[in-house]
Protein backbone atom coordinates (compact mmCIF):
# COMPACT_ATOMS: atom_id res chain seq x y z
CA UNK A 1 0.00 0.00 0.00
CA UNK A 2 1.30 3.49 -0.90
CA UNK A 3 1.69 5.81 2.09
CA UNK A 4 3.76 8.53 0.45
CA UNK A 5 2.36 12.04 -0.02
CA UNK A 6 0.96 13.08 -3.39
CA UNK A 7 2.68 15.70 -5.53
CA UNK A 8 0.17 18.32 -4.37
CA UNK A 9 0.71 17.41 -0.70
CA UNK A 10 4.49 17.62 -1.09
CA UNK A 11 4.12 21.04 -2.73
CA UNK A 12 1.99 22.20 0.20
CA UNK A 13 4.55 20.82 2.62
CA UNK A 14 7.38 22.61 0.84
CA UNK A 15 5.50 25.92 0.82
CA UNK A 16 4.77 25.76 4.53
CA UNK A 17 8.36 24.76 5.34
CA UNK A 18 9.65 27.81 3.49
CA UNK A 19 7.16 30.04 5.31
CA UNK A 20 8.29 28.74 8.71
CA UNK A 21 11.96 29.17 7.87
CA UNK A 22 11.41 32.72 6.58
CA UNK A 23 8.71 34.17 8.84
CA UNK A 24 8.32 31.93 11.89
CA UNK A 25 11.68 31.09 13.42
CA UNK A 26 12.01 30.32 17.12
CA UNK A 27 12.67 33.90 18.24
CA UNK A 28 9.73 35.27 16.27
CA UNK A 29 7.56 32.52 17.70
CA UNK A 30 8.51 33.52 21.24
CA UNK A 31 7.50 37.09 20.42
CA UNK A 32 4.14 35.95 19.06
CA UNK A 33 3.50 33.92 22.23
CA UNK A 34 4.11 36.99 24.39
CA UNK A 35 1.87 39.27 22.31
CA UNK A 36 -1.68 40.16 23.47
CA UNK A 37 -3.23 37.88 20.84
CA UNK A 38 -0.90 34.98 21.63
CA UNK A 39 -0.30 34.29 17.92
CA UNK A 40 0.52 36.15 14.69
CA UNK A 41 -2.48 37.74 12.91
CA UNK A 42 -0.19 38.30 9.91
CA UNK A 43 0.59 34.59 9.76
CA UNK A 44 -3.14 33.80 9.99
CA UNK A 45 -3.76 36.00 6.94
CA UNK A 46 -0.90 34.26 5.18
CA UNK A 47 -2.50 30.88 5.86
CA UNK A 48 -5.68 32.12 4.19
CA UNK A 49 -3.69 33.20 1.11
CA UNK A 50 -1.97 29.81 0.97
CA UNK A 51 -5.33 28.01 1.14
CA UNK A 52 -4.62 26.33 4.46
CA UNK A 53 -7.77 27.69 6.14
CA UNK A 54 -9.99 26.43 3.33
CA UNK A 55 -8.19 23.10 2.89
CA UNK A 56 -10.79 20.76 4.48
CA UNK A 57 -13.83 22.86 3.56
CA UNK A 58 -16.20 21.97 0.67
CA UNK A 59 -15.52 23.42 -2.76
CA UNK A 60 -19.10 24.71 -2.91
CA UNK A 61 -18.22 27.21 -0.17
CA UNK A 62 -14.83 28.27 -1.46
CA UNK A 63 -12.89 25.39 0.07
CA UNK A 64 -10.45 22.92 -1.46
CA UNK A 65 -12.31 19.75 -0.45
CA UNK A 66 -9.30 18.21 1.30
CA UNK A 67 -9.43 15.12 3.49
CA UNK A 68 -7.99 14.40 6.93
CA UNK A 69 -4.78 13.14 5.34
CA UNK A 70 -4.30 16.61 3.79
CA UNK A 71 -4.80 18.19 7.21
CA UNK A 72 -2.15 15.79 8.50
CA UNK A 73 0.39 17.35 6.13
CA UNK A 74 -0.36 20.79 7.55
CA UNK A 75 -0.39 19.73 11.21
CA UNK A 76 2.92 17.90 10.86
CA UNK A 77 4.51 21.21 9.85
CA UNK A 78 2.59 23.06 12.57
CA UNK A 79 4.35 20.75 15.00
CA UNK A 80 7.81 21.23 13.53
CA UNK A 81 7.41 25.01 13.60
CA UNK A 82 5.48 25.12 16.90
CA UNK A 83 2.93 27.39 15.20
CA UNK A 84 0.54 29.11 17.60
CA UNK A 85 -2.38 30.07 15.36
CA UNK A 86 -5.87 28.60 16.14
CA UNK A 87 -5.92 26.25 13.14
CA UNK A 88 -6.95 23.18 15.12
CA UNK A 89 -9.96 24.81 16.75
CA UNK A 90 -11.26 27.01 13.94
CA UNK A 91 -10.56 24.95 10.82
CA UNK A 92 -10.31 21.32 11.94
CA UNK A 93 -12.79 21.04 14.84
CA UNK A 94 -15.35 23.82 14.34
CA UNK A 95 -14.97 24.09 10.59
CA UNK A 96 -15.53 20.34 10.38
CA UNK A 97 -18.64 20.53 12.57
CA UNK A 98 -20.18 23.22 10.41
CA UNK A 99 -19.20 21.39 7.22
CA UNK A 100 -20.73 18.10 8.38
CA UNK A 101 -23.78 19.17 10.38
CA UNK A 102 -24.85 22.79 9.82
CA UNK A 103 -27.72 23.92 7.61
CA UNK A 104 -27.03 25.19 4.10
CA UNK A 105 -27.67 28.76 5.25
CA UNK A 106 -25.20 28.37 8.13
CA UNK A 107 -22.57 26.87 5.85
CA UNK A 108 -22.96 29.66 3.31
CA UNK A 109 -22.61 32.26 6.07
CA UNK A 110 -19.72 30.77 8.06
CA UNK A 111 -17.48 28.59 5.88
CA UNK A 112 -16.33 31.27 3.39
CA UNK A 113 -15.44 33.57 6.30
CA UNK A 114 -13.37 30.81 7.92
CA UNK A 115 -11.55 30.12 4.66
CA UNK A 116 -10.81 33.81 4.16
CA UNK A 117 -9.36 34.16 7.67
CA UNK A 118 -12.12 36.52 8.83
CA UNK A 119 -13.69 34.25 11.44
CA UNK A 120 -12.34 32.24 14.37
CA UNK A 121 -14.48 29.75 16.28
CA UNK A 122 -13.62 27.65 19.35
CA UNK A 123 -15.21 24.41 20.55
CA UNK A 124 -16.66 24.65 24.07
CA UNK A 125 -17.53 21.03 24.81
CA UNK A 126 -15.81 20.20 28.11
CA UNK A 127 -16.83 20.96 31.69
CA UNK A 128 -14.76 20.94 34.87
CA UNK A 129 -16.38 17.92 36.51
CA UNK A 130 -16.55 15.89 33.31
CA UNK A 131 -12.84 15.61 32.57
CA UNK A 132 -12.78 14.28 28.97
CA UNK A 133 -16.33 12.87 28.88
CA UNK A 134 -18.26 14.70 26.16
CA UNK A 135 -21.61 13.38 27.46
CA UNK A 136 -21.02 15.12 30.79
CA UNK A 137 -23.00 18.27 30.02
CA UNK A 138 -24.57 20.29 32.81
CA UNK A 139 -24.84 23.48 30.74
CA UNK A 140 -28.58 23.95 30.14
CA UNK A 141 -30.43 24.97 26.98
CA UNK A 142 -34.10 25.86 27.33
CA UNK A 143 -36.39 26.49 24.39
CA UNK A 144 -37.96 29.91 24.70
CA UNK A 145 -40.06 31.90 22.24
CA UNK A 146 -38.69 30.25 19.11
CA UNK A 147 -35.14 30.58 20.41
CA UNK A 148 -32.96 29.24 23.20
CA UNK A 149 -31.66 30.35 26.58
CA UNK A 150 -28.28 28.97 27.68
CA UNK A 151 -26.80 28.88 31.17
CA UNK A 152 -23.72 27.07 32.43
CA UNK A 153 -19.93 26.88 32.31
CA UNK A 154 -17.37 25.42 29.93
CA UNK A 155 -13.75 24.76 30.82
CA UNK A 156 -10.43 24.84 28.95
CA UNK A 157 -11.79 26.05 25.64
CA UNK A 158 -8.79 25.67 23.31
CA UNK A 159 -8.05 28.96 21.50
CA UNK A 160 -11.04 30.50 23.24
CA UNK A 161 -9.10 33.67 24.01
CA UNK A 162 -9.26 34.90 20.40
CA UNK A 163 -12.49 33.28 19.17
CA UNK A 164 -15.32 35.47 17.89
CA UNK A 165 -17.83 32.62 18.23
CA UNK A 166 -18.10 29.44 20.27
CA UNK A 167 -19.72 26.13 19.40
CA UNK A 168 -21.24 25.21 22.75
CA UNK A 169 -22.68 21.86 23.79
CA UNK A 170 -25.69 22.27 26.10
CA UNK A 171 -28.29 19.88 27.45
CA UNK A 172 -31.75 20.50 26.02
CA UNK A 173 -33.21 17.24 27.37
CA UNK A 174 -32.40 14.31 29.65
CA UNK A 175 -30.01 14.16 32.58
CA UNK A 176 -26.27 14.62 32.87
CA UNK A 177 -24.42 11.70 31.28
CA UNK A 178 -27.18 10.77 28.82
CA UNK A 179 -26.00 10.48 25.23
CA UNK A 180 -29.29 11.89 23.96
CA UNK A 181 -30.49 15.39 24.69
CA UNK A 182 -27.29 17.33 23.90
CA UNK A 183 -27.56 20.18 21.39
CA UNK A 184 -24.92 22.37 19.73
CA UNK A 185 -25.24 26.15 19.54
CA UNK A 186 -23.27 28.89 17.81
CA UNK A 187 -22.75 31.55 20.48
CA UNK A 188 -21.29 35.00 19.68
CA UNK A 189 -18.55 36.15 22.01
CA UNK A 190 -20.26 39.53 22.41
CA UNK A 191 -23.68 38.08 23.27
CA UNK A 192 -25.10 39.47 26.57
CA UNK A 193 -24.43 37.03 29.40
CA UNK A 194 -21.21 35.57 27.92
CA UNK A 195 -18.09 35.91 30.09
CA UNK A 196 -14.73 34.76 28.71
CA UNK A 197 -11.83 34.23 31.12
CA UNK A 198 -8.70 33.80 29.00
CA UNK A 199 -5.28 32.54 30.11
CA UNK A 200 -2.01 31.27 28.58
CA UNK A 201 -1.24 27.57 28.41
CA UNK A 202 2.09 25.90 29.24
CA UNK A 203 2.96 25.48 25.57
CA UNK A 204 2.54 29.16 24.69
CA UNK A 205 -0.99 29.07 23.30
CA UNK A 206 -4.20 30.45 24.77
CA UNK A 207 -7.32 28.88 26.27
CA UNK A 208 -10.36 30.19 28.12
CA UNK A 209 -13.12 29.29 30.54
CA UNK A 210 -16.61 30.25 29.45
CA UNK A 211 -19.54 31.35 31.61
CA UNK A 212 -23.03 31.57 30.11
CA UNK A 213 -25.66 33.35 32.15
CA UNK A 214 -29.13 33.48 30.56
CA UNK A 215 -27.68 33.89 27.07
CA UNK A 216 -30.51 34.38 24.57
CA UNK A 217 -30.09 32.91 21.07
CA UNK A 218 -32.45 32.78 18.11
CA UNK A 219 -33.46 29.53 16.46
CA UNK A 220 -30.76 29.90 13.81
CA UNK A 221 -28.04 29.34 16.40
CA UNK A 222 -28.80 25.61 16.63
CA UNK A 223 -26.32 23.40 14.73
CA UNK A 224 -27.88 20.13 13.59
CA UNK A 225 -30.93 18.58 15.22
CA UNK A 226 -31.92 19.44 18.79
CA UNK A 227 -30.81 16.66 21.14
CA UNK A 228 -28.53 14.99 18.58
CA UNK A 229 -25.37 16.98 19.18
CA UNK A 230 -23.17 14.41 20.91
CA UNK A 231 -22.37 12.53 17.70
CA UNK A 232 -21.49 15.86 16.06
CA UNK A 233 -19.06 16.74 18.84
CA UNK A 234 -17.52 13.27 18.92
CA UNK A 235 -16.80 13.39 15.20
CA UNK A 236 -15.22 16.84 15.54
CA UNK A 237 -13.07 15.73 18.48
CA UNK A 238 -11.94 12.65 16.55
CA UNK A 239 -10.83 14.88 13.67
CA UNK A 240 -9.04 17.13 16.15
CA UNK A 241 -7.31 14.15 17.80
CA UNK A 242 -6.11 12.86 14.42
CA UNK A 243 -4.72 16.33 13.68
CA UNK A 244 -3.01 16.46 17.09
CA UNK A 245 -1.41 13.08 16.39
CA UNK A 246 0.10 14.52 13.20
CA UNK A 247 1.32 17.60 15.07
CA UNK A 248 2.98 15.38 17.69
CA UNK A 249 4.77 13.40 14.96
CA UNK A 250 6.12 16.64 13.52
CA UNK A 251 7.42 17.65 16.93
CA UNK A 252 9.02 14.26 17.58
CA UNK A 253 10.83 14.37 14.24
CA UNK A 254 12.07 17.88 15.01
CA UNK A 255 13.21 16.80 18.50
CA UNK A 256 15.05 13.82 17.08
CA UNK A 257 16.86 16.01 14.55
CA UNK A 258 17.81 18.57 17.21
CA UNK A 259 19.04 15.83 19.55
CA UNK A 260 21.03 14.06 16.85
CA UNK A 261 22.74 17.31 15.88
CA UNK A 262 23.57 17.96 19.53
CA UNK A 263 25.06 14.48 19.98
CA UNK A 264 27.28 15.07 16.95
CA UNK A 265 28.65 18.40 18.23
CA UNK A 266 28.76 18.10 22.05
CA UNK A 267 32.09 16.63 23.15
CA UNK A 268 33.22 14.90 26.33
CA UNK A 269 36.55 13.16 26.97
CA UNK A 270 37.73 14.38 23.57
CA UNK A 271 34.94 12.71 21.57
CA UNK A 272 31.45 13.59 20.38
CA UNK A 273 28.93 12.13 22.83
CA UNK A 274 27.06 10.65 19.88
CA UNK A 275 29.80 8.02 19.65
CA UNK A 276 28.87 6.63 23.07
CA UNK A 277 27.05 3.34 22.67
CA UNK A 278 24.46 3.99 25.38
CA UNK A 279 23.38 7.25 23.72
CA UNK A 280 23.26 5.56 20.32
CA UNK A 281 20.77 3.04 21.72
CA UNK A 282 18.62 5.77 23.24
CA UNK A 283 18.66 7.72 19.97
CA UNK A 284 17.59 4.58 18.10
CA UNK A 285 14.65 4.13 20.49
CA UNK A 286 13.59 7.72 19.83
CA UNK A 287 13.74 7.27 16.06
CA UNK A 288 11.71 4.06 16.20
CA UNK A 289 9.09 5.68 18.42
CA UNK A 290 8.71 8.57 15.97
CA UNK A 291 8.46 6.30 12.95
CA UNK A 292 5.87 4.04 14.58
CA UNK A 293 3.96 7.15 15.65
CA UNK A 294 3.90 8.33 12.05
CA UNK A 295 2.26 5.04 11.04
CA UNK A 296 -0.35 5.43 13.79
CA UNK A 297 -1.02 9.03 12.74
CA UNK A 298 -1.62 7.87 9.17
CA UNK A 299 -4.09 5.25 10.42
CA UNK A 300 -5.93 7.91 12.43
CA UNK A 301 -6.07 10.30 9.47
CA UNK A 302 -7.30 7.61 7.09
CA UNK A 303 -10.10 6.57 9.46
CA UNK A 304 -11.03 10.08 10.61
CA UNK A 305 -13.23 10.52 7.54
CA UNK A 306 -14.84 7.08 7.90
CA UNK A 307 -18.62 6.78 8.06
CA UNK A 308 -18.16 3.83 10.45
CA UNK A 309 -18.28 5.60 13.80
CA UNK A 310 -17.00 2.68 15.86
CA UNK A 311 -14.05 2.05 13.55
CA UNK A 312 -13.20 5.75 13.43
CA UNK A 313 -13.23 6.21 17.19
CA UNK A 314 -11.25 3.02 17.78
CA UNK A 315 -8.54 3.98 15.29
CA UNK A 316 -8.24 7.53 16.60
CA UNK A 317 -8.10 6.43 20.24
CA UNK A 318 -5.46 3.82 19.45
CA UNK A 319 -3.32 6.44 17.73
CA UNK A 320 -3.80 9.07 20.45
CA UNK A 321 -2.87 6.58 23.18
CA UNK A 322 0.19 5.20 21.42
CA UNK A 323 1.49 8.58 20.31
CA UNK A 324 0.99 9.99 23.80
CA UNK A 325 3.29 7.28 25.17
CA UNK A 326 5.84 7.65 22.37
CA UNK A 327 5.88 11.44 22.74
CA UNK A 328 6.68 11.12 26.43
CA UNK A 329 9.61 8.85 25.65
CA UNK A 330 11.00 11.08 22.89
CA UNK A 331 10.50 14.28 24.87
CA UNK A 332 12.12 12.99 28.04
CA UNK A 333 15.06 11.44 26.22
CA UNK A 334 15.65 14.63 24.22
CA UNK A 335 15.69 16.73 27.37
CA UNK A 336 17.98 14.31 29.22
CA UNK A 337 20.48 14.01 26.37
CA UNK A 338 20.69 17.80 26.09
CA UNK A 339 21.55 17.89 29.79
CA UNK A 340 20.72 21.01 31.78
CA UNK A 341 20.18 22.97 28.57
CA UNK A 342 17.23 20.76 27.73
CA UNK A 343 14.94 22.59 30.16
CA UNK A 344 15.95 26.22 29.62
CA UNK A 345 13.52 28.62 27.97
CA UNK A 346 16.12 29.78 25.43
CA UNK A 347 16.34 26.35 23.79
CA UNK A 348 13.52 25.16 21.54
CA UNK A 349 13.82 21.61 22.94
CA UNK A 350 12.02 22.59 26.14
CA UNK A 351 9.20 24.20 24.13
CA UNK A 352 8.80 21.07 22.00
CA UNK A 353 8.57 18.97 25.17
CA UNK A 354 5.95 21.25 26.71
CA UNK A 355 3.86 21.17 23.54
CA UNK A 356 4.00 17.36 23.44
CA UNK A 357 2.76 17.31 27.04
CA UNK A 358 -0.13 19.64 26.18
CA UNK A 359 -1.06 17.54 23.13
CA UNK A 360 -1.36 14.46 25.34
CA UNK A 361 -3.72 16.31 27.69
CA UNK A 362 -5.89 17.81 24.92
CA UNK A 363 -9.10 15.93 24.03
CA UNK A 364 -8.15 12.90 26.12
CA UNK A 365 -4.85 11.71 27.58
CA UNK A 366 -3.24 8.28 27.25
CA UNK A 367 -5.29 6.72 30.07
CA UNK A 368 -8.58 8.03 28.66
CA UNK A 369 -7.98 6.70 25.16
CA UNK A 370 -6.57 3.39 26.37
CA UNK A 371 -9.73 2.91 28.42
CA UNK A 372 -11.95 3.70 25.44
CA UNK A 373 -9.98 1.41 23.13
CA UNK A 374 -10.06 -1.51 25.57
CA UNK A 375 -13.79 -1.03 26.20
CA UNK A 376 -14.43 -0.99 22.44
CA UNK A 377 -13.00 -4.50 22.19
CA UNK A 378 -15.38 -6.02 24.75
CA UNK A 379 -18.42 -6.53 22.44
CA UNK A 380 -16.24 -8.32 19.89
CA UNK A 381 -14.75 -10.54 22.60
Amino acid sequence: MEFDYTEEQRALQDTLQKFIARDYDFEKRRGFARSPAGYSPAAWSQYAELGLLSLPLPEAYGGLGGAAIDVMVVMDLFGQGLLLEPYLSTVVACGGMIRDSASEAQKAELLPRIGAGHLQIALAAHEAAGRYELAHVECKAEAQGGGWRLSGRKSVVVDGASAQYFLVSARSAGKNGDRDGISIFLVPREAPGVTVSAYPTQSGGRAADLRLQNVMLDGGALIGAAGGGLAIVERAVDHACAALCAEAVGIMNALNLATLNYLKTRKQFGAAIGTFQALKHRMADMLMAAEQSRSMAIIAAVHADSADTAMRRRAVSAAKAYIGQAARLVGQQAVQMHGGMGVVDDLIVSHYFKRLTMIDLTYGDVDHHLAYFSDSLLPAA
